[in-house]
């Protein structure tokens, strides 16, 4: 059985909370659940230790999945915050320790919507906190009432991987859940597919590793079954993942 460790989502002390209130609780949202759960594949919750006991746990795993949830802290990539969004600065230090962990054995990432703005931090990048604030004429990312139901159109990178992945796609189209996007992309990473309307950069993959071992995207491959075929293939998104999984065994 393939192991996937999964980074935790917080929800933090709250006395208000009808439960827990003064505990923080590590979850893992369902429907990412059910798309990391492919045939032979466990998902592997990875809650917030030590780091002896974390570098146990991450052994036993063959990947690691960053998943999305609250923003990032500005503070994480050399910013202050310019309004409302705080972000979760416990969990960026979290996830970038994972990050690390894994990658030094050499494990395979990949990221979805937050977890592609966290690796872009890790190498160095930078976001926007607001896109609507802070970004001209970018289309509405993120609406609290359509939420996964919110897309748009994009467009791959030329002689990218994803553009080999979907080879003969016409007129993609992916989910938008997310109000912050990157800014200034990290140091060695090559852009993969930017929405077609105000050019958001919508994915990317390490260079120094091979193609789609270390890949994030801004998207939501885990919510695309509400809306169907609409969409771009989600299984291609996991299935490359997991192809690395199964070469390095």
């Amino acid at each position: 059985m393939i192991k996937i460790g999964v980074s935790a989502c917080f929800f933090h002390p709250d006395l208000d909370r009808a439960t827990f209130g003064p505990k923080t609780l590590s979850y893992l949202e369902n429907d990412m659940a059910q798309y990391i759960a492919q045939p032979g594949v466990m998902p592997v919750l990875i809650p917030e230790l030590p780091k002896a006991e974390k570098l146990a746990i991450i052994r036993e795993m063959d990947g690691l999945l960053l998943q999305g949830g609250a923003d990032l802290a500005p503070e994480t990539y050399g910013e202050k915050p310019i309004g409302r969004w705080l972000g979760d600065r416990i969990r960026d230090e979290y996830e970038l320790e994972l990050m690390a962990l894994f990658l030094e054995q050499e494990k395979p990432v990949l990221g979805i919507c937050r977890g592609f703005q966290l690796m872009n931090a890790y190498y160095g990048g930078s976001l926007f906190q607001d896109i609507a604030l802070q970004r001209e004429n970018s289309i509405e990312h993120r609406n609290a009432i359509e939420y996964d139901k919110v897309h748009h159109k994009i467009r791959f990178e030329e002689g990218g991987l994803l553009e080999k992945l979907y080879s003969g796609a016409k007129n993609p189209m992916v989910n938008s859940v997310h109000h912050q996007g990157v800014k200034t992309l990290g140091k060695g990473l090559l852009p993969e597919a930017f929405c077609v309307e105000d050019d958001m950069l919508e994915a990317f993959i390490l260079e120094d590793a091979k193609p789609g071992k270390v890949m994030a995207v801004q998207w939501h491959p885990e919510f695309f079954h509400t809306l169907g075929d609409k969409l771009i293939d989600p299984l291609k998104i996991i299935d490359t993942f997991l192809s690395f999984v199964k070469t390095d065994k």
